[in-house]
């Protein structure tokens, strides 16, 4: 007969993998891909190095759950304020304006999740993120045109563009020691003229 956990040894179980996967949060928002070794992420988490091999098969099994979540509750983020405004041009701009802003006030995450050399499997889960930026993106364009407030274009060709500008503008700000505070007003004027668009202010 099979083994069968009992509701309470699953039950801590469950509660470990929490901490573990919190403690690898924390490892990669501060020491980044590099730095977040199995070992440095058991020892944040308080346990045994083996006790994290028992949820995780490597520390890119880790990581690789770690930013399928992290990236979900970013996007979630930037979809969420993309319908804060009435003003189609200004959605586009509160995506891409959000993301800027969330990856500068956690620098050292938003470098591993964007550019910092990692393995093959994390980064087609780098590659999956981006996707699913420039769709939110894309169908905002897409929302934008059709009402007349920005000229016909190619929706999809024009997200991928501004997701890859603003990761590139997004480098020097996140490997430096401080941010330039109108980094985001510039982002955010770029993105207007890009698209050929304009915004309506108080809307």
């Amino acid at each position: 007969m099979p083994y069968r956990r009992t509701p309470a040894v699953q039950a801590r179980l469950d509660a470990q993998r929490v901490v573990i996967f919190e403690a690898a949060v924390d490892s990669l928002a501060t020491h980044g891909y590099a730095g977040c070794s199995v070992a440095a992420v058991a020892t944040r988490a308080g346990i045994a190095t083996g006790s994290v091999y028992q949820h995780f098969p490597s520390k890119t099994g880790l990581v690789v759950e770690l930013f399928r979540s992290v990236v979900a509750f970013e996007v979630a983020a930037v979809e969420e304020a993309s319908t804060q405004s009435e003003d189609p041009v200004k959605r586009i701009v509160a995506v891409l304006e959000t993301f800027a802003s969330r990856a500068l006030k956690a620098p050292r995450l938003a470098y591993a999740l964007l550019a910092e050399p990692v393995d093959a499997p994390i980064e087609a889960e780098r590659l999956v993120f981006r996707r699913a930026f420039i769709d939110v993106v894309a169908s905002r364009i897409e929302e934008a045109i059709e009402v007349g407030a920005l000229p016909p274009q190619d929706a999809e060709l024009s997200a991928a563009a501004l997701v890859g500008a603003t990761a590139e503008v997004l480098i020097g700000p996140l490997t430096a020691e401080s941010a330039d505070a109108s980094v985001l007003e510039k982002l955010s004027l770029f993105t207007v003229r890009a698209l050929g668009g304009s915004l309506v202010r108080n809307a």
